[in-house]
């Protein structure tokens, strides 16, 4: 206990309640990115269907992302710097999309029926804009935060295979919350969108190493390597059991329709894991460690009290909310 607040147990702390909000962003803001995504333009009651299965809990979701940066500003306020300098216009571009869906949300109610299909585009750009630009920073990220002609060009690949894995948990939300003409068109997106996010996830493995020796050493050295293993070997057999669950569906009386979502959050979990310990102890590649990034140990201890009195609250409302919209979407209704 007393290595956690300590110099060196306080940044891990923070390091860990950082990736547990980015984590939990990339899964919940992902699958409500991924139903924009799939947004259906050419079927109108479709559109107002996968939207409604979203409308709970789209906003909150985007809560653990003002979080996460929140926790890198105070806690890790020198990697914040460095990070934020080389994001700063992928980010404000991912901020300009997510404004467009915000309002694109609230107008497509709002305006005359034949003008809403406008709306419904601008969500769905917005969706995919957002997706992108995440990408980007992540493949940029992978590169060590180098704007080189190939580290662009890979952060575009990294942008595209993001866009593709938020379609793909989009799809299996789609396949767990709605029945009919839907699902079955949520099923075909989860197969054609998991197998390019398999590649993009494949050359991710493969380029990390070639760009960050020190990556290639974590995941070699003996015995860490055994347990580093595991998380490639689930990864595969995840999507693999994915596969093979999506050929079986729909089945009789919807069961089952939860198990490809459950899946794809086992994916997201392993790749996550994946990169934390690839560039662990460093929050910027090559540059800065976590440890030397952080805050003083009187500042963290202070922003520690208010952060474990907030992270409660906001793990309420999230499981609250989930619960009380649990089931089949219905039809789309405005008071």
């Amino acid at each position: 206990m007393d290595f956690l607040f300590s110099a060196q147990g306080l940044p891990l702390v923070f390091a860990i309640l950082t990736a547990v909000s980015i984590l939990l962003y990339a899964i919940l803001d992902g699958f409500d990115l991924g139903v924009g995504i799939l947004l259906p333009m050419q079927d109108e009651h479709s559109r107002d269907v996968s939207i409604s299965s979203i409308g709970p809990f789209w906003d909150a979701n985007e809560t653990w992302l003002v979080l996460a940066v929140g926790l890198l500003l105070v806690a890790f306020p020198a990697a914040h710097s460095a990070i934020l300098k080389a994001f700063y216009l992928p980010a404000t571009l991912m901020l300009l999309a997510l404004i467009l869906r915000g309002v694109a949300f609230d107008f497509r109610a709002k305006v005359k029926p034949k003008r809403k299909i406008i709306w419904d585009y601008v969500f769905k750009i917005g969706s995919i804009g957002t997706a992108f630009m995440q990408g980007f920073m992540l493949g940029l990220y992978v590169m060590g935060l180098e704007y080189t002609l190939i580290s662009v060009a890979f952060a575009m690949f990294s942008g595209l295979c993001v866009v593709a894995a938020y379609g793909l948990i989009g799809a299996t939300w789609l396949i767990m919350k709605t029945s009919g003409e839907l699902q079955n068109r949520a099923i075909m997106w989860a197969k054609s969108y998991g197998t390019v996010s398999a590649i993009g996830i494949i050359a991710v493995c493969l380029v990390n190493p070639y760009i960050n020796p020190s990556v290639l050493k974590i995941w070699t050295e003996l015995p860490w390597a055994y347990f580093y293993a595991a998380i490639p070997l689930l990864c595969v057999a995840m999507f693999a059991l994915g596969y093979a669950v999506l050929h079986r569906l729909p089945l009789q009386d919807d069961r089952g329709a939860w198990l490809p979502f459950v899946i794809v959050v086992i994916v997201f979990v392993c790749c996550f894991l994946g990169l934390s310990f690839s560039f662990y102890p460093y929050i910027v590649p090559g540059e800065l460690t976590l440890f030397e990034a952080a805050s003083a140990p009187e500042s963290l201890m202070i922003i520690l009290v208010g952060s474990l009195f907030v992270l409660p609250f906001i793990g309420a409302y999230t499981v609250f909310s989930y619960y009380t919209f649990r089931g089949k979407t219905e039809d789309l209704r405005y008071y």
